[in-house]
């Protein structure tokens, strides 16, 4: 596998990273911990030394997952976990989105929580999972910075911040890693964040850098999800929506074809190859498909290649937005 740099700090990760959240969160019941503790340790063997989880996944229980898988491993990966919401009530059923909580002692409190449900002495990158309003950023890049300054943080991360907010926090302390959704079928962040990034010397994590499962080809306007898999809720995968948007996988598919890839490696490597600090973290509960993305690194799209997907895209108007409106409003701020 190789290695990428993230931020101007000395992070170093594998270039295909892997998001745990679905293990036990948000596409269904929770997996069953044993067969997920096996794939999260089949993922070091194969190289991967990146793994994102947060205390909302659950609540809490992807974080006691995380830590046990890679416990036996620790010094051999890197653990992202996130603050920022307050989790005295469940934050998927809020009519007008999450509650959030940045305050510094609260930042503090999460911080020592995740380490004992990480089982670890330190959290390698963590992340402000959604920006708080009610806290100056400041505040949070201060919180953090505090316990960088004792060792209980190693990096600073944000996650759907804007442009401005980015700034603010990284003049206080050093951001290592943006992470937003960043995908064929989304790239907004083209626009102002990526530029913003580089200028600055911030890595980027695209979290469902496969349009959360979509753009693998093997979601139709037939599919059907098992309760409680939120992808039901979202506006870009109602059937109508769906139906539309299978045009771009078909033309992602024919590019695929030509490369012996598959179009989820395909998507895969054309956000490895916008720039050398992206690392996706495409997430799976399956070892053939964490196989299968991991194979992404290696295949290395040529400037025909990458002007096709390009091409492919630009042709595709994208149906559905990829939040309910309470969730929209708390990204990009």
């Amino acid at each position: 596998m190789q290695m990428r740099r993230l931020g101007n700090g000395g992070l170093e990760v594998s270039a295909i990273g892997l998001g745990c959240m679905g293990m036990s969160f948000s596409y269904g019941p929770p997996k069953d911990k044993k067969e997920m503790i096996a794939l999260i340790r089949g993922a070091v063997e194969r190289g991967v030394t990146f793994f994102d989880t947060a205390e909302v996944y659950g609540p809490f229980i992807n974080e006691e997952l995380v830590g046990e898988a890679l416990a036996p491993l620790r010094e051999r990966v890197v653990i992202a976990t996130k603050f920022g919401f307050d989790l005295t009530g469940d934050p998927r059923g809020m009519s007008n989105g999450p509650r959030m909580d940045s305050r510094p002692q609260h930042i503090k409190e999460v911080a020592d929580a995740s380490l004992k449900r990480l089982k670890t002495g330190v959290i390698d990158l963590f992340y402000q999972h959604r920006v708080d309003p009610g806290v100056p950023i400041e505040d949070v890049a201060g919180a953090v910075k505090d316990l960088i300054g004792e060792g209980k943080v190693r990096h600073f991360g944000l996650s759907e911040a804007g442009v401005a907010t980015i700034r603010r926090a990284h003049a206080v302390q050093p951001v290592a890693a943006l992470q937003s959704e960043y995908s064929l079928w989304w790239r907004n962040p083209e626009q102002e964040v990526l530029p913003v990034l580089e200028e600055l010397g911030i890595g980027f994590v695209p979290y469902s850098p496969l349009g959360r499962g979509f753009l693998t080809g093997k979601i139709d306007a037939s599919t059907t999800f098992e309760k409680g898999d939120f992808r039901s809720t979202l506006p870009r995968f109602q059937p109508e929506a769906r139906n539309a948007n299978l045009a771009l996988v078909d033309l992602i598919a024919a590019i695929a074809a030509r490369r012996n890839a598959t179009p989820g490696q395909v998507a895969l490597a054309w956000l490895l190859a916008q720039k050398p600090w992206i690392v996706p973290i495409p997430g799976t509960t399956k070892l053939s498909r964490l196989e299968e993305n991991i194979g992404a690194a290696s295949l290395a799209l040529t400037p025909v290649d990458l002007l096709d997907v390009d091409k492919a895209a630009a042709a595709v108007k994208l149906e559905g937005a990829r939040y309910p409106e309470a969730l929209q409003r708390i990204t990009g701020r």
